[in-house]
């Protein structure tokens, strides 16, 4: 009776214990990553040849404690090396782990090797080769500790490679873990398998393999114990045929029920090929289509599983293509696969949530470093009526309203980029911007009487709807999470792609980065407000301060201003700002950008300039200013420095976006200040809705004469 060990990948340890047992293994004990079992040879090769959840099958050979480098030799040393495999054949150690003696696995190995070959030396007068590629006998040592363990890999490589995968798509899966998803999905032998999105078909392949008794070891042609001087060749070549005639039989009775799909026709040949190796090709019907157009292949037949390892991204925000693929896998499943089960491997719960069905079972398993969820559903028999009507059909229909209102307006006014939808509805609480080809989803967070898994779906049914709606690519979408009522929040660095879209804003062209800040360099609300300047500048000296990315400028600049002064704090911003100028034409001296802290700027600046626009944060205390702002409590300091670098008959237009901010009129007044509210002018049809977008006003000297 051998005592064997059975690796797996962390998760699947209980399931490959039942796998064991019932083949007929004795004292299974689960440990990690794997199962300790004892076996007699045919168990052992019959366990090699059906094991489907096994990565390796180790015997091991001696257990030692190791607390210096004499002690991991001498260890080794004491196993009977010239019994286990002759000195014609080569081997290679695999050493895993460290401690205080063995500091890196490199010279656990070469001490291994060298215990090894000297006992061969010794023995027999003569020393195996060491193999670099494919070797006869493979060495595992895995040291945890001061414990080390060696075995002997009676498998001879991952039992994962089963022998038929010719090719794979991009990140397959693992077959030993494709069969673990299969059989946790409840799939039933004799019920048809559909997985959508099945790149170079590995679950559905491991799953006709089941269906047909195929032992997922026939195919190997190399294996760990075949230079193991252990090894019962006679006993070995009965467990092959024994399994061979099984899978003849199974082959005859298994029935056609396996279904796969995907939207890229060069990644499906490779699972035809795939199939056609392990032998099971009669079984699957492979065929390119998209899970937007996903239907049951059998609208009439025995209810089935569908089983899939879609796509995930590492960030939801770059992803929004993923989020309608799951949104769209969920739909298509509650419409046309009533009664059937769903089960998914995924390594974002999240992207799961998006297709808004709730998981009767949850297990947890690894993909190589990822950690990962399968869920399994359980279809409604028939279609809910929110299904049946399709994504988020108010939200659709709303859209689709504000496009045909808006996209007109927009073309006569020469504007890409304008504002679509702006939380019209409560339920679908997110901004959506169009930049020329581009949209933007701006999401507001919702509030904490919100329960996040339903405004996360409603996000989701938003993007999807969004896609369908306006007919861009999802690669050109982009989604963001926001606050509301927080500032511009301006300098938020979100990713540092440095793609840049440039964009027609009347007369100006402007750059736009859709995916590495909060906002995108240009604040649409503003659009008016900007053209108003261009017709106020005219042969006059401008000044922007929190200048941003100089938007105003280049209106100003356009519109015939003498001279145009930029102020921010960001280096970057003025980058921009510059990038902008330089791209209307507007170079030269005339045209001054400056990084400076705009307060302290303007309580020591002794210029003075025709017309002046500001537009203040809500608050801020950044660190590099002296001290912090309120526009509400200080917006009275800075009209009194503003006054004094106005000329005689000059103008500030003077901006600001708290939610109801209050203009100090007789603290103006007693400056010798006066304002007009012009807010309604600068509101734009894409903002009629929200009138609390900004507020805006013209303030000159009370005397035009002064």
């Amino acid at each position: 009776m051998n005592a064997l060990f059975a690796s797996t990948a962390q998760g699947l340890e209980e399931l490959l214990k039942s796998e064991l047992e019932a083949l007929g293994a004795l004292e299974c004990k689960i440990a990690l990553g794997g199962v300790h079992f004892r076996a007699d040879h045919r168990l052992l090769y019959r366990s090699l040849l059906w094991s489907r959840l096994a990565s390796r099958i180790l015997l091991p050979l001696n257990e030692f404690e190791v607390k210096s480098d004499s002690d991991l030799y001498r260890g080794v040393q004491e196993i009977d090396w010239p019994a286990i495999f002759p000195v014609e054949k080569n081997f290679a150690v695999h050493f895993s782990g460290t401690n205080d003696a063995i500091r890196n696995s490199q010279y656990g190995t070469l001490k291994v090797k060298d215990a090894i070959v000297d006992q061969f030396t010794d023995a027999v007068q003569r020393r195996p080769d060491v193999a670099k590629q494919q070797p006869d006998i493979r060495v595992q040592v895995y040291l945890h500790r001061d414990r080390a363990v060696v075995s002997l890999e009676l498998s001879g490589g991952g039992l994962h490679q089963r022998g038929y995968r010719d090719s794979a798509g991009q990140a397959p899966l693992k077959e030993n873990l494709a069969a673990a998803i299969v059989l946790r999905s409840g799939w039933q032998i004799g019920t048809p398998l559909v997985d959508p999105m099945c790149g170079s078909g590995t679950l559905l392949i491991e799953a006709a393999l089941m269906a047909a008794d195929h032992a997922p070891g026939l195919l190997r042609r190399q294996w760990g114990f075949d230079a193991w001087l252990g090894h019962d060749e006679i006993l070995w070549r009965t467990v092959l045929e024994e399994a061979r005639e099984r899978a003849r039989l199974g082959l005859a009775q298994a029935v056609p029920l396996f279904f796969g799909s995907d939207n890229d026709g060069r990644v499906l040949e490779k699972a035809r090929a795939n199939a056609r190796h392990a032998g099971i090709a009669g079984l699957i019907s492979f065929s390119v289509n998209d899970v937007a157009n996903l239907v049951n292949p059998l609208p009439e037949g025995p209810v089935g599983t569908l089983v899939s390892n879609p796509p995930y991204g590492e960030r939801l925000e770059s992803e929004p293509a993923l989020i309608a693929l799951y949104n769209q896998l969920g739909r298509a499943a509650k419409s046309h696969f009533g009664g059937w089960r769903l089960s998914l491997f995924s390594a974002s719960p999240a992207l799961l949530s998006a297709l808004q069905l709730r998981a009767e079972r949850t297990f947890k398993a690894r993909n190589g470093p990822l950690e990962c969820e399968q869920k399994n559903y359980l279809l409604a028999e028939v279609p809910s009526v929110m299904a049946s009507r399709g994504i988020a059909e108010d939200f659709a229909n709303r859209l689709r309203k504000n496009i045909r209102s808006l996209e007109k307006w927009a073309a006569r006014e020469h504007l890409d980029c304008y504002r679509l939808y702006d939380a019209d509805l409560p339920e679908y609480n997110v901004a959506i911007d169009r930049y020329s080809s581009w949209v933007v989803i701006q999401e507001y967070v919702a509030p904490k009487t919100i329960d996040p898994e339903r405004a996360r779906a409603r996000l989701y049914d938003a993007i999807s709807a969004t896609l369908a709606v306006t007919g861009i690519p999802a690669s050109q979408l982009v989604v963001k999470a926001r606050e509301r009522q927080k500032g511009k929040n301006q300098y938020e660095k979100l990713a540092q792609k440095g793609e840049f879209l440039l964009v027609d804003e009347y007369d100006a062209r402007l750059w736009v980065n859709l995916t590495d800040y909060l906002d995108t360099g240009v604040f649409l609300d503003h659009r008016i407000a900007r053209k108003m300047l261009g017709e106020m500048c005219r042969g006059k000296d401008f000044l922007n301060l929190f200048a941003y990315t100089g938007t105003a400028s280049v209106h100003a600049g356009i519109g015939g201003a003498r001279s145009t002064t930029s102020v921010d704090m960001s280096r970057t911003y003025l980058e921009w700002a510059e990038k902008n100028l330089r791209g209307n034409g507007l170079t030269g001296k005339q045209h001054r950008l400056i990084q400076a802290d705009c307060l302290s700027w303007l309580q020591l600046s002794q210029e003075s300039f025709d017309v002046i626009f500001i537009d203040p944060p809500t608050f801020s205390n950044s660190k590099r200013m002296s001290e912090s702002f309120d526009v509400q409590r200080d917006h009275l300091l800075l009209m009194q420095d503003l006054k004094r670098l106005l000329r005689p008959g000059g103008t500030i237009m003077f901006s600001n976006n708290k939610r109801g901010f209050q203009l100090d009129t007789e603290g103006l007044q007693a400056l010798g200040l006066a304002a007009e509210s012009i807010t309604e002018r600068t509101r734009s049809p894409d903002f009629a809705r929200n009138r609390h977008i900004h507020n805006c006003w013209l303030i000159s000297h009370a005397d035009r004469d002064q």
